[in-house]
């Protein structure tokens, strides 16, 4: 038998302690909490992670647009096929290179999001409340660069 636990003390799990398992939690939580906000306004999530990550920056091809909102890219086709039906995205081909398309965001799709990431970033300091400015900058230095040496880019 394993050693008695201690009054009121949950004996540790292997989960308990495990990175991934830690961050897949915390993202869980985060997120659904803030999803909780996108329901009332009629928003799917892949449409806000689509419409949030073009908002700024624009003009992605579905490969990476697909990397940085976590879908696989046949999902992400099917998201964009109905986001452009409803014209809040739109394809274009690239000056560049014309055999490669990519997706923008329409001015129908950023009205579409902007209160929402107003909202999104109140979200980040309610979650973040009773962190110092010096703490929340370390979190995400050590979140950044975890992702990077995970081959997740940047950094």
């Amino acid at each position: 038998m394993g050693a008695p636990e201690s009054a009121g003390e949950a004996p540790q799990r292997f989960i308990d302690d495990y990175l991934a398992y830690l961050l897949a939690r915390a993202s869980h939580l985060v997120s659904r909490q803030f999803h909780a906000q996108l329901k009332p306004r009629g928003m799917a999530v892949p449409v806000w992670r689509v419409l949030s990550t073009l908002s700024d920056g624009d003009g992605l091809p579905v490969t990476e647009l697909a990397k940085i909102t976590l879908f696989k890219q046949p999902t992400l086709t099917k998201v964009i096929d109905r986001m452009s039906k409803q014209g809040v995205v739109e394809r274009r081909a690239s000056e560049r290179d014309r055999r490669k398309v990519l997706v923008y965001i329409t001015p129908k799709g950023r009205a579409l999001v902007a209160d929402l990431l107003v909202r999104a970033k109140q979200h980040e300091q309610d979650v973040l409340a009773g962190h110092s400015a010096a703490e929340i900058e370390r979190l995400k230095a050590a979140l950044h660069t975890l992702i990077h040496r995970c081959g997740g880019g940047r950094r």
